[in-house]
């Protein structure tokens, strides 16, 4: 795994390029002040993006919000990838949304539990 930080850039990231089920996928993670944005592509593009967000309610149990903004909207792979991305910045105590882009040319759920691992392991919160 190959990890990189530019401090030139004026917003803290990373950059990964992996093999995840003998496919090349380039990472980006971003901390912007309100948001994360993880832009994760075998296809050299963007591909489909989703937001997702914690609901602030009186529940004790937090719920999730996880929208397609454009793209494949017929892919719940790519909804429970966001999901769980979510699930795991605000379980580390962060209020932040993430918007993620998903380009990728394989689309299962191991490949997406890759996605998942290599984007917590490298996180920003």
């Amino acid at each position: 795994m190959d990890g990189a930080s530019d401090s030139s850039f004026p917003v803290p990231h990373k950059k990964l390029s992996l093999d995840i089920k003998g496919h090349k996928t380039d990472i980006v993670i971003c901390s912007y002040d309100d948001h994360f944005l993880v832009i994760a592509t075998q296809i050299g593009s963007m591909g489909t993006i989703l937001h997702a967000r914690k609901e602030e309610g009186m529940l004790v149990q937090p719920t999730f919000n996880v929208s397609v903004v454009f793209g494949k909207r017929d892919e719940p792979m790519l909804v429970a990838c966001a999901r769980q991305l979510i699930e795991y910045i605000s379980s580390s105590g962060s209020s932040k949304s993430l918007l993620l882009s998903l380009g990728l040319k394989d689309h299962s759920m191991e490949m997406l539990k890759g996605i998942v691992r290599a984007v917590t392991d490298n996180r920003l919160w």
